[in-house]
């Protein structure tokens, strides 16, 4: 019988390959990035909960949520921006920007988006701030998982995944409240009268919330997240990256090991081997065997390795954002540097930089009406009894306002004496039909152009329809033909 062999070189039986996870007990840790990440999920979670409660007057007939997906309106609000379907372009530009964005926290310190700032950390969070203080921290966890069943054990689990599940439905409802008016939502929801659409979308993102952020957690991290391997592709030696200085901390061993070895004049370094940094990590990965897929560079294992130091009377920063290049050049006896302006890190600024101009730009030079002409086909051109001749047009306006607008609608690129009216239009100035189109909505209207007899026309004559604006002036053109004998 052949033997099975192991393709990965680890050792494992194959039986163990495919082993299932272990649980990880992160323990509770104090210090600067503790701080920080407390700072970043109060922040993106009050922004997410409660941005879709904040007002923003558009004047008449718009509606007044600062952020809203109007899926109905077909629009897309941001405080003072607009987005039209058409402009789907903007999107584009959007996730350019994200990606740009991304790419320049990698080149700067590596996966500091993974630590602080992805939705799968912020709730993961959350949910483990609530199980510490629904069950205690990383021993009273693990000892009560292997106690029997009983009452306390039943109550303080019950309140554990009760509480995750409140929190986890609230992002869901709080998610729908993004695509209509939030308080009408509430109240519609609250009474049943909500659509259904509504309770499906809040029972997907309660149901993902609570498995992502309660159960899988940093399954998540190692196996769906894509970043993590693209990471690698992307970073080099000059990012900052949480690393365990091995030149301070090597050779590694008990505070009594490391004392006895420096008594007797030999090598020892200050890692005490106290695991606090495994320990505290969220996705169990030991940072002092180097960079691994699993660290998301949350800093936690910096606040628990500095705690340690403190109480042995060593300095701090064994584990820092550090570069392995500055870890060689210390051992080398070398001056070390961090280099955060380069090549990489410059060009990813100067991306963000354009995509972001072009689209300011682009925002602030639109249009808020147009004109598509469509000329007709059959026939393409009318000789009148007295020798002028007559085109047909079929003129849609645009009004991207909220408000009713009244445009002139004149012609240019005519010979003298030509003429335009707009059938069923009576309004003129100084002969020019005058067009009124409702807000936010388009008119088609029926044009005809008349061009004199004694005038001498080309069989095609490029001709410019212009609108203007009555009251602020503004103006939109399209372009067609103007056709003769």
């Amino acid at each position: 019988m052949r033997a099975e062999t192991d393709p990965s070189g680890s050792g494992a039986h194959p039986d163990e390959w495919f082993a299932s996870a272990k649980k990880i007990y992160p323990m509770a840790v104090h210090g600067t990035f503790r701080k920080i990440k407390w700072a970043v999920l109060f922040a993106t979670l009050g922004i997410y909960y409660f941005l879709p409660f904040v007002r923003w007057d558009r004047g008449p007939n718009a509606p007044d949520q600062a952020v809203l997906i109007d899926m109905e309106g077909r629009r897309a609000y941001f405080f003072f921006i607009e987005i039209w379907p058409q402009e789907v372009y903007y999107l584009t530009g959007l996730l350019i920007l994200a990606a740009m964005a991304l790419f320049l926290m990698n080149a700067v310190a590596g996966r500091v988006w993974c630590g602080y700032l992805c939705p799968q950390t912020v709730w993961t969070d959350l949910f483990l701030w609530v199980e510490r203080h629904t069950e205690g921290d990383r021993r009273d966890r693990i000892r009560l998982d292997k106690q029997p069943w009983t009452l306390k054990k039943i109550t303080q689990k019950v309140s554990k995944h009760t509480l995750w599940l409140m929190i986890a439905w609230w992002t869901g409802g709080a998610w729908v409240l993004y695509f209509a008016d939030a308080p009408t939502l509430v109240m519609d929801l609250a009474t049943g009268q909500a659509a259904f659409a509504a309770y499906l979308w809040i029972g997907i993102l309660t149901f993902t919330t609570y498995a992502l952020a309660g159960h899988m957690r940093e399954q998540v991290c190692i196996f769906l997240c894509p970043w993590p391997r693209i990471q690698a592709a992307l970073t080099d030696e000059e990012a900052l990256n949480v690393t365990y200085r091995y030149d301070r901390g090597e050779p590694r061993g008990s505070l009594k090991q490391n004392l006895k070895r420096e008594a007797e004049g030999l090598p020892a370094g200050d890692c005490v081997d106290c695991h606090q940094c495994f320990h505290a990590c969220p996705t169990g990965v030991d940072i002092r065997n180097g960079t691994q897929l699993g660290c998301i560079q949350c800093g936690l294992c910096i606040d628990a390795c500095d705690d340690v130091m403190d109480k042995v009377g060593k300095p701090r920063g064994l584990i820092a954002y550090d570069t392995d290049e500055n870890i060689k050049r210390r051992m080398e006896g070398k001056e070390t540097f961090v280099r955060i302006v380069r090549p990489r890190t410059v060009i990813y600024v100067a991306v963000i930089l354009l995509i972001a101009g072009i689209m300011t730009y682009a925002l602030a030079t639109r249009e808020l009406e147009g004109v598509n002409v469509l000329h007709d086909r059959n026939p393409i051109y009318v000789e009148l009894s007295d020798g002028a001749v007559r085109n047909g047009y079929t003129i849609r306006l645009l009004n991207k306002r909220q408000v009713q607008r009244d445009f002139i609608l004149s012609v240019e690129g005519m010979p003298e004496g030509s003429r335009i009216e707009a059938v069923g239009i009576d309004q003129t100035v100084n002969g020019r039909p005058v067009i009124g189109v409702g807000p936010d909505t388009t008119r088609e209207v029926r044009v005809l152009v008349f061009s004199p007899a004694e005038a001498e026309m080309a069989k095609t004559t490029p001709i410019t329809f212009r609108i203007t604006e009555t009251v602020m002036g503004e103006v939109a053109t399209g372009t067609d033909f103007f056709k003769a004998p």
